[in-house]
């Protein structure tokens, strides 16, 4: 009787979900945001909805309002704190909610009327089948940006090829979008300091950290309505800040990056060990001997990172296909390095041994990044 009575009990404890939503001067649009996703609360009842504003000091009155619909609804919290941007308010509204809400996922949802909350169900339910990251997409067949001019679109397809094919989240179509549900257990886990941009940029960083702790993703279609009161916080800083942050997404492993020079090192040795040894000892003429000396610290890089480097990633592609993408990206390597050597001492008319160094350096950078996002991708679950 008492082992009933104690699993009924468990099953009336509810899923806590928690709304952060972070403002500024959303004085006309706050109040019907809130109403409208305590209004979904009765469409799943198995969780509990908790709603936490996170206010930049806005001068209108949106503050005020807040704490008047606190007395309405005493699910729903208000912290407040300077401006800093839009990914600083994520941060604090995280670390709030995480340490004293307690919820065991948290959407990511904008305060101006643009993320429609009548969908709140359809994130639930990609939940319920066992998804960590539900992703509001525009850009999967049946999301839509009606209101978007054509230089928008073109920016935001440009920035979300550079951050799937960069930031190693190929799989994902939308990784800027700001309508989400991610599971609690993964924030903690997020390294928010690495997660530094101030903007929002601090969207695809997040996303391409979820994934990288393995977070299994799901994208469901939404439109992205105009605004219903006010004018978009989007600024250029902002966008500048985008595309100064797209290269950092791609070293998200620090560690990774310094056995990848390592391995990198190794190979000039081998290549010129190699090179000495068949053109001094084996007679080999120098014009043919840098092809074999170059083939083996080819393989040689190749062995050790895939052995060594990315040892801990979980792979799907077989050797032989990482073992020709290898190959293809060191051809690709190659010629940026000498593309950008002829430009810098031909065009530029720089030192050659800077110009040299510049190539040695983009090639190897690139190198690096493709590699480590194509060619020992970790896989998506």
């Amino acid at each position: 009787m008492d082992l009933v009575f104690e699993k009924n009990k468990k099953s009336l404890i509810k899923a806590q979900v928690c709304f952060v939503l972070p403002t500024f001067n959303e004085a006309d649009n706050i109040r019907n945001i809130i109403e409208a996703i305590f209004d979904q609360q009765v469409n799943v009842p198995d969780y509990q909805f908790k709603v936490l504003v996170v206010d930049d000091n806005s001068p209108d009155g949106t503050q005020q309002i807040v704490n008047q619909l606190i007395e309405k609804y005493d699910s729903l919290y208000l912290i407040a704190g300077e401006k800093n941007g839009l990914g600083n308010a994520y941060k604090r509204g995280f670390a709030y909610a995480l340490k004293t809400l307690n919820p065991d996922f948290i959407f990511q949802m904008d305060s101006d009327g643009q993320h429609d909350p009548q969908i709140i169900p359809d994130f639930i339910s990609q939940v319920n089948q066992g998804y960590s990251l539900v992703i509001g997409s525009r850009f999967i067949e049946g999301g839509t940006t009606p209101e978007f001019s054509v230089r928008r679109k073109l920016i935001s397809w440009l920035g979300n090829i550079l951050v799937r094919y960069i930031g190693g989240v190929r799989h994902i179509r939308d990784c800027t979008s700001g309508y989400r549900c991610i599971s609690a257990s993964y924030l903690k886990n997020c390294n928010f300091r690495f997660l530094s941009t101030q903007g929002y940029s601090f969207q695809s960083s997040l996303v391409c950290d979820l994934v990288a702790q393995g977070a299994d993703c799901k994208e469901i279609p939404i439109v992205f309505s105009k605004r219903s009161f006010g004018n978009s916080k989007l600024s250029l800083k902002d966008q500048l800040e985008f595309i100064w942050n797209i290269p950092k997404l791609g070293f998200r492993t620090h560690k990774d990056f310094v056995k990848y020079s390592i391995v990198g090192f190794s190979g000039v040795l081998i290549n010129l060990g190699v090179y000495v040894f068949l053109t001094r000892y084996l007679g080999m003429m120098p014009e043919i001997a840098p092809i074999l000396s170059i083939e083996v610290s080819l393989l040689s890089n190749f062995m050790f990172n895939n052995f060594w480097t990315f040892k801990k990633r979980l792979i799907k592609s077989n050797f032989l296909s990482r073992l020709f993408q290898f190959h293809l990206v060191a051809g690709i390597s190659g010629i940026l390095n000498y593309s950008i050597f002829f430009v810098s001492f031909r065009y530029l008319m720089i030192n050659d041994i800077f110009a040299n160094l510049l190539g040695i350096a983009a090639a190897a950078i690139m190198n690096y990044l493709i590699n480590s996002n194509w060619t020992w991708k970790t896989s998506s679950k």
